[in-house]
């Protein structure tokens, strides 16, 4: 697998080169385009269960007759190979799937990194296309695929890990920095939307109100209401796993909403921000919990003592910070349980809306300032238990439905349909259920306090 450590050798000579990595994703506006990613759980068919010798509703194994055979399935005209060392990995998309991936989460919950689309529906039709051509192979292995926010019913110790190394630096280092670190890893799942910016300016604002609204997305995409088989307590416990994972990495840090913020602070932070990994002649080594900053300073310690810092390290140092909002070459909005096809791109279609029109983007900008930003920080821990009910000044709901209308305003002004897809989010905002509370009423009637038919029901 190809790593920026390994391509882009070029030496750190000085800061301004690391702001350069990011300003480079600066776009003209009729660039702007929709990358959507979404992650799902694997589990055994109840009807393979007794061939596969594994347990209904299990995770399947990496091999034999699980993940990997499932990844080389998918090899050919679309699709090449990825690999770690001898393992395959994830495939590039190639042809019709150009500029399109599929990864592997650490337990290996399956990701479709999609192509940058330039609208919704596009979006729509990529989802659909993907989930189709998993059927046939999945159900080859005896496998089916859920989108939910959390595993559901099996604990931490039940669940595979996929051969990969970066994976396993991290599986060493998470429990140092957090309690929920090695659950976020193999036991959680999302959907994020990547969008654009056109310069410096553009991508604050962007940063700024997308981060502060990231619990409000947390509260309308809750969809992880258990664990071990049992209620949770918490409505998305994927976003508890999160609020115990490494907060030196996570979160809203405070530095993103400082006046001053810009693609320069944002490397600031990102040098003090312990490291996991560096990349050298194919192999990754473990400096987890080194400094950047130091050993671009010269005083690295260990391996980095004799190593030079490349551009292509610092690069790679972007992918091990998880914020809310993530800034690489463009912004990530990562504050959203994955879920049903329809959520999925609800969620999409929020963001393209609220952030893709320049009128609506400050209108956003003015009640976003409503607020102090630790009033929207003080937001995210709430909603990870009570989503839609969590308190908040004037009701969370009332925010909902204003933030709605503007990024049902933002859609209608792109001129292409696509508001129609926020209407599962309006009738969250309108009192409906999250998909949360529905999943919890299953649970407590027809279900009979079974948490496993959700499997099935939550099937792509």
């Amino acid at each position: 697998m190809s790593n920026p450590g390994e391509s882009n050798s070029t030496p750190i000579r000085n800061k301004s080169q690391l702001v350069e990595v990011l300003a480079r994703g600066s776009k003209p506006r009729q660039d702007w385009k929709i990358g959507t990613e979404h992650e799902k759980f694997g589990f055994t068919l109840p009807e393979a269960a007794k061939s596969e010798e594994r347990a209904p509703y299990a995770p399947p194994p990496y091999a034999p007759r699980g993940i990997q055979n499932l990844l080389q399935s998918f090899e050919g005209k679309d699709f090449s190979p990825l690999y770690d060392g001898p393992n395959v990995i994830g495939l590039k998309g190639q042809a019709g799937e150009k500029d399109a991936s599929i990864s592997l989460e650490p337990a290996g919950q399956f990701e479709l990194s999609g192509a940058p689309v330039s609208d919704l529906h596009q979006t729509r039709a990529e989802m659909a296309r993907h989930f189709e051509a998993l059927k046939a192979p999945a159900a080859r292995f005896g496998l089916g695929f859920a989108p939910l926010g959390f595993q559901p019913l099996w604990p931490r110790e039940d669940m595979p890990w996929m051969p990969k190394s970066r994976y396993a630096i991290m599986r060493r280092y998470m429990p140092k920095v957090g309690t929920g670190g090695l659950d976020m890893m193999t036991r959680s799942c999302t959907v994020q939307v990547n969008l654009d910016f056109s310069d410096e300016a553009d991508m604050v604002r962007k940063m700024q109100v997308s981060l502060a609204l990231q619990p409000l997305a947390s509260a309308l995409f809750a969809n992880s209401p258990f664990e071990e088989g049992k209620p949770s307590g918490w409505l998305s416990t994927r976003m508890r796993s999160w609020l115990n994972t490494d907060p030196a990495r996570s979160g809203q840090p405070a530095e993103f909403f400082a006046p001053d913020f810009g693609f320069e602070k944002y490397v600031d932070w990102a040098l003090d921000v312990p490291m996991y990994f560096v990349m050298r002649d194919g192999k990754y080594h473990d400096v987890a919990g080194a400094s950047f900053r130091r050993w671009l300073e010269g005083n690295g310690e260990g391996i980095l003592a004799d190593l030079t810092p490349t551009v292509g390290d610092f690069e790679d140092h972007l992918t091990t910070l998880f914020p809310d909002v993530r800034l690489k070459q463009f912004l990530e909005m990562r504050g959203a349980d994955a879920g049903s096809p329809e959520m999925m791109l609800a969620q999409s279609a929020l963001w393209v809306g609220l952030l893709y029109d320049e009128s609506v983007l400050a209108e956003v900008e003015a009640l976003v300032r409503e607020h102090p930003w630790e009033t929207w920080r003080a937001l995210r821990p709430e909603v990870a238990r009570k989503a839609m009910e969590a308190p908040f000044p004037g009701g969370l709901r009332p925010l909902a439905q204003r933030v709605l209308q503007l990024a049902d305003k933002g859609l209608k002004a792109r001129g292409l349909g696509e508001e129609v897809y926020l209407a599962p989010l309006h009738e969250i905002a309108a009192g409906g259920p999250t998909q949360a509370e529905k999943w919890l009423e299953k649970y407590h009637t027809v279900w009979k306090g079974d948490v496993r038919p959700i499997f099935q029901e939550a099937a792509v």
